[in-house]
């Protein structure tokens, strides 16, 4: 394998930028710079090789002679230096010269020689030129399963050759009058030069002979002018003798001989100046033939020199050579796939033999598994009963620990429902008491006959049971919320007033909280939204959230009480607040604590998690707080206010989910 070098990479780096060039700037412009560029550049440089490369590759696009002439110094020159890549590169373009020139051995020759070197060192990527002009030149002699084979391969080499293997694959499968797939590739062709955007000189030619064989004569017209124009504007005299030719052929079909010989002679011009032997054999066969019927001495002429240049370029001679490097070539392909299908044989044998001792050692393994696997499915069976009791006994510890959660919580709140239940109490023995005193004066009243006092009394004492039955209401109201509380949830959900939900479980938590501790002190207040609508919800479910969040607010409000200096004036407030969002309900539970630091936001909804001293709290009541807010298709989150407590939200859809 062969290492390149620095200034190689500097090189690549230069005809890079040269190569933005294309499709932008005429041939002899490029031509200009790369000359001026070879001028500074030192004489044993493997950059001035690149440049006689890309010289040759130009030029021959103008003359042939000067395409083989850089080419020849390019190729002294990467011997001279000893850069492979540089050999199978310059080798493949001055092919490419020899090919314009008509010399069809030497250009197979170079091209061989290029492709092989390519291989011998691995090197396969760098011959996208000699494979191209291999494939042209068995398209030539009408090869067609070979120049397919070589123009895949050069789409599979890739590189910047690879842009036009479609377009040659294209030229085989016309000549071979497939017109389905002719027209496929080269219209996929001409996408990938406008992708690339730079001109394919070739491809609109092709695009036309499609059409022309198709019958479709304007679109043929319209792709030869399109090609000519671009054939023009990059100034390259090959291209635009081959869309003469075409224009000629274009105008024999159109029966209007005038034009057809007009265009044959501008081909044959062009290519007579410069070289161009191939498309100068397709002038003067055209030229021939056109003149037949009209000229005799002008088809005459251009017959003899048809002849002559058939003899040049296809003669006895140079179809010898050219079948000798064919055979050669077919010989070393031959070697290759035989030395392929050997290794190959060898590799079946290795891989027989491997085989077997797999085999052999795959039994004495099996053999073995098979008892360790029985002595395994008797542990696992094992174990799988400790498990399936394991996991018995978890979901029974977990369903204590949630209604454990659930009785803690409602011990919290035993003193706030004795002191909520204790109001309405008072009110039924006060009115009881003033009631029976009534009902004494009321007896005096009607024994003295004063039956007027007497209405005024029995009518107070019916407005004193009336306040009797409704305090006596609300104690069964609050006793019956503590027994929705303590009981495990029956799942069904009910028009439910938010507001009075969580006005009643702020002031129990509260007075809970004052009965358990009498230092405990704390300013409550609350917002709530007048336009609230009942909302369907599992009321004991989502009263147990909102008292939990409660309950959490009051203790951290009072834990920072506790750690604060009575000079700072620290008031505890927690807040209440609901808010109607068309389509949702929102709660929110604020308080003026110490906040939630961030590492705690991030586990504060896990079960066993909390920031509670040991023996103050479960771990639990935020987790199932989450898990009910979710059941009802809605969400928790919180919000820190930037060291000035904390606030948690509850959003709740309007609709039952």
């Amino acid at each position: 394998m062969f290492k390149v070098s620095h200034s190689y990479t500097l090189a690549l780096t230069i005809l890079v930028f040269l190569s933005s060039l294309e499709g932008s700037a005429q041939q002899l412009q490029k031509f200009d710079s790369i000359k001026a560029i070879l001028n500074n550049t030192p004489q044993n440089d493997s950059v001035r090789l690149e440049l006689l490369i890309r010289l040759s590759n130009i030029s021959r696009l103008i003359s042939p002679d000067s395409g083989i002439l850089y080419g020849t110094q390019a190729v002294d020159l990467a011997y001279q230096i000893n850069s492979i890549q540089g050999q199978i590169n310059s080798l493949g373009f001055l092919s490419f010269a020899y090919y314009d020139f008509g010399d069809l051995p030497k250009a197979l020759g170079l091209a061989l020689k290029a492709y092989q070197l390519a291989k011998d060192n691995h090197a396969e990527k760098y011959a996208s030129a000699s494979v191209t002009n291999i494939g042209y030149i068995y398209l030539k002699l009408q090869d067609f399963p070979k120049a397919l084979h070589y123009f895949r391969l050069q789409a599979l080499i890739g590189g910047p050759g690879g842009v036009f293997a479609k377009e040659h694959l294209a030229e085989v499968y016309l000549a071979m009058n497939q017109l389905d797939s002719a027209s496929y590739y080269a219209s996929e062709s001409l996408k990938d030069f406008q992708r690339r955007k730079v001109f394919g000189l070739y491809v609109y030619a092709v695009l036309g002979d499609i059409a022309l064989k198709q019958g479709n004569l304007n679109h043929a017209i319209e792709f030869y002018k399109k090609g000519l124009q671009v054939a023009g504007k990059e100034n390259s005299i090959r291209e635009a003798a081959r869309y003469h030719i075409r224009l000629a052929r274009y105008y024999i079909a159109l029966n209007q001989l005038d034009s057809s010989i007009y265009y044959a002679k501008k081909a044959f011009e062009e290519a007579g100046s410069n070289s161009y032997k191939q498309i100068l054999l397709d002038a003067t066969s055209l030229l021939s033939s056109l003149y037949e019927s009209t000229d005799t001495k002008q088809a005459l002429h251009y017959y003899k020199l048809t002849t002559k240049l058939k003899e040049e370029l296809i003669g006895a001679g140079n179809i010898k050579t050219i079948q000798n490097m064919i055979a050669l070539d077919e010989e070393n392909q031959r070697q290759i796939n035989e030395t392929k299908k050997e290794y190959e044989r060898q590799l079946k044998q290795y891989g027989f033999i491997f085989g077997l001792l797999v085999l052999a050692i795959l039994a004495i393994g099996q053999y073995r598994n098979n008892i360790r696997k029985q002595k395994a499915n008797a542990l696992l069976l094992r174990q799988k009963e400790e498990i399936q009791s394991t996991l018995t006994l978890l979901k029974s510890t977990q369903s204590q620990l949630i209604q454990s959660e659930k009785m803690a919580s409602l011990g919290e709140l035993t003193a706030g429902i004795a002191h909520e239940i204790q109001n309405p109490l008072n009110f039924v023995n006060n009115f009881s008491e003033v009631s029976n005193e009534l009902m004494d004066e009321l007896k005096t009243e009607l024994a003295t006959g004063n039956r007027e006092l007497a209405t005024e009394i029995a009518n107070d004492i019916a407005s004193n049971l009336e306040k009797i039955n409704h305090h006596g209401k609300r104690a069964d109201a609050i006793v019956k919320g503590m027994l929705q509380h303590s009981r495990t949830s029956t799942g069904q959900k009910e028009l439910t007033d938010i507001n009075s939900l969580c006005d009643e479980y702020l002031r129990l938590s509260y007075h809970g909280l004052r009965a358990k501790d009498k230092s405990f002190n704390a300013k409550f207040e609350t917002d709530f939204d007048s336009s609230l609508p009942k909302i369907n919800v599992i009321p004991q479910d989502i009263g147990r959230v909102i008292l939990n969040l409660i309950n959490n607010a009051f203790y951290a409000v009072n834990e920072r009480l506790r750690q604060a200096q009575p000079d700072k004036g620290y008031e505890p407030l927690v807040k209440v607040i609901t808010k109607n969002l068309r389509d949702k309900i929102q709660i929110c539970v604020q308080d003026n604590g110490s906040g939630i630091p961030e590492k705690v936001k991030e586990k504060i909804f896990q079960p066993f998690f909390t920031t509670k001293p040991t023996g103050q709290g479960t771990g639990l009541g935020l987790s199932l707080s989450y898990d009910i807010v979710k059941a009802h298709g809605g969400e928790i989150k919180i919000q820190d206010m930037k060291g000035e407590g904390a606030e948690f939200i509850i959003m709740l859809p309007f609709k039952s989910i």
